[in-house]
């Protein structure tokens, strides 16, 4: 009987039994993704925390910035929030999520808004999204924003694009990690159209916004790499279902053409 040449190795089935446990207690992370501020990404975590409200679940708000932006101010309605901890640094107070403070409330799920940040120093934690790793480790579900410009591999691209040297950035594998993407997407134009309502920044802002990172040849350049990289998962999601599933036949997912004679 000849081997099966995708019959996975006795390695590969340990490593995927392992991860099963893990994946059993821990919490699940969905990430709404965008190019760019103003995009929406905010606004759709808020509508779909409270849609989980609205089914039963435990939602608190662990860490959200609206930037003053009315419509995403809008949509926070009563969801609870859990109050920021204050942290003193050269003289200043700044404000940080508490995460000590979620983890002892344990929600059934928490949203943790821009997953790029960078920690005050004298934080628990250097980085925001190893505050999400710790709740999700704890069996906490996480909604959390990101704009596609501060994966690490792709800072390198962005800067070519924007002109831009991204400091803040997240390492890869968080992304891979994450169990669910959500592209928030809207034309170049659209989004330049909401700058000029003073829809994103406020009006003495928008000018050098429109000369700077909103020029309408950057987004579009952010937006094909953020098009890309969704793909690029959706790609590795369905490699991963096939191999656990033994399916050797490639899915019929190309584009194919006919022509009528």
């Amino acid at each position: 009987m000849p081997e099966n040449k995708h019959r996975p190795s006795p390695d590969e089935i340990l490593a995927r039994v392992q991860k099963e446990e893990r994946l059993a207690t821990r919490g699940r992370l969905k990430v709404f993704m965008g190019f760019a501020a103003g995009v929406g990404k905010t606004y759709e975590m808020l509508q779909e925390a409270t849609r989980r409200r609205e089914r039963g679940q435990d939602v608190v708000i662990g860490y959200l910035e609206t930037h003053g932006r009315k419509g995403t101010e809008s949509q926070v309605g009563d969801l609870p929030m859990v109050p920021r901890k204050k942290i003193e640094y050269r003289g200043a107070t700044f404000e940080e999520m508490d995460t000590e403070a979620i983890l002892a409330r344990h929600p059934h799920t928490v949203l943790v808004d821009e997953l790029a940040h960078t920690n005050v120093p004298g934080s628990p934690r250097e980085k925001r999204w190893q505050d999400i790793d710790a709740l999700l480790d704890a069996g906490i579900n996480v909604l959390s924003t990101l704009n596609v410009q501060h994966l690490e591999s792709l800072n390198d691209a962005v800067y070519e694009v924007t002109g831009v040297r991204v400091r803040e950035t997240v390492p890869d594998h968080v992304l891979r990690e994450a169990d669910e993407f959500q592209m928030i997407d809207i034309s170049p134009r659209a989004l330049i159209h909401r700058l000029e309502r003073g829809d994103i920044y406020k009006a003495d802002k928008v000018g050098q916004a429109k000369e700077n990172w909103f020029r309408e040849g950057n987004l579009a350049a952010l937006r094909e790499i953020a098009l890309r990289e969704i793909a690029h998962e959706v790609d590795e999601d369905v490699s991963a279902y096939r191999k656990q599933h033994h399916i050797e036949k490639p899915l019929s997912t190309h584009d194919r053409i006919m022509v009528c004679i």
